[in-house]
């Protein structure tokens, strides 16, 4: 069983108390790090008139990187795929002579 720990995690000048695995500790203090440089980012280069407007946009900007993955593994696969077959096709054609 996993052990439980209590930690304090601050995002946006807010803190938030979770009880986490301990395995999930070292991962949940580097996205909030991450969420925080970002956050700063966004404050420094635009506008920014609302925490929540920079919130949504640190929000999309993580949600696009992991869709970015997704499709980009997705061609891969197809890449793969499509080797394999032409390896398949060589081989094929390489034992009948």
């Amino acid at each position: 069983m996993d052990e439980k720990l209590k930690i304090k995690l601050s995002i946006a000048d807010r803190v938030y108390p979770l009880t986490v695995d301990l395995s999930q500790e070292e991962g949940l203090r580097s996205a909030s790090k991450k969420i925080d440089a970002m956050i700063k980012q966004f404050e420094e280069n635009y506008a920014v008139r609302d925490k929540q407007d920079v919130l949504a946009m640190c929000a999309l900007q993580f949600a696009s990187q992991v869709e970015q993955k997704q499709v980009d593994s997705s061609i891969d696969s197809k890449d793969l795929e499509r080797l394999k077959k032409i390896n398949d096709l060589l081989f094929d054609y390489l034992e009948k002579k």
